[in-house]
């Protein structure tokens, strides 16, 4: 028979991912064991196994929910009305509102792509695409000289997305700045 779910059965699945994205941030995937994951959990191995077959399923889950939320803010920031210029602020400022809400998982993101499987890894690397692709049409909106140089437009928008990508690994929350003021100090060196 069966095992049937709890009533709190994604609560409990979010809270896996959750404790497994600070453990792969602060130990990489490889360093990072599921009996490390149900402890931080307090759970058993075998508990863990009902929300998760797999490491790996766990690793995609996170990657996953941290790349769904990015697509999401996204197509937040493209549906708003204004000028790309306002968009793509509006968008910087979502990313960095992202990021440090979610600064483990960013790291994961960032860092432990490799250890998926080629297919859940081509699935996440097309959700990455299609965030760059859109801030750089923003960026040649912005700028139309960069429609006819390629190599400068996508130089562009990867240096932006360096900006961005690696604050994690600095940002205190409990500093001066504010996530905002990041993102526009991000968007003023690339397309002020």
């Amino acid at each position: 028979m069966a095992r049937t779910q709890a009533a709190d059965y994604e609560e409990r699945r979010e809270a896996i991912v959750e404790k497994a994205a600070e453990l792969f941030a602060e130990r990489g995937f490889l360093g990072a064991s599921v009996s490390d994951i149900a402890k931080a959990c307090k759970t058993s191995k075998s508990l863990l196994y009902h929300y998760y077959p797999s490491k790996e399923d766990v690793l995609y889950a996170v990657m996953a929910s941290h790349i769904d939320g990015l697509v999401d803010s996204v197509e937040t920031a493209m549906a708003e009305p204004g000028a790309a210029r306002d968009r793509l602020r509006r968008l910087l400022r979502l990313f960095m509102a992202d990021y440090v809400g979610a600064a483990s998982r960013q790291k994961v993101l960032l860092n432990e792509l490799d250890n998926l499987p080629q297919d859940r890894r081509a699935a996440i690397i097309a959700k990455q695409r299609r965030i760059v692709d859109t801030v750089q049409a923003l960026l040649v909106e912005i700028d139309p000289a960069l429609a006819k140089d390629k190599g400068e437009a996508r130089a562009r928008t990867m240096l932006l997305f360096g900006m961005i990508n690696w604050t994690g690994n600095w940002y205190d929350p409990a500093g001066p700045l504010k996530p905002e003021a990041i993102a526009d100090r991000a968007f003023d060196l690339i397309a002020g």
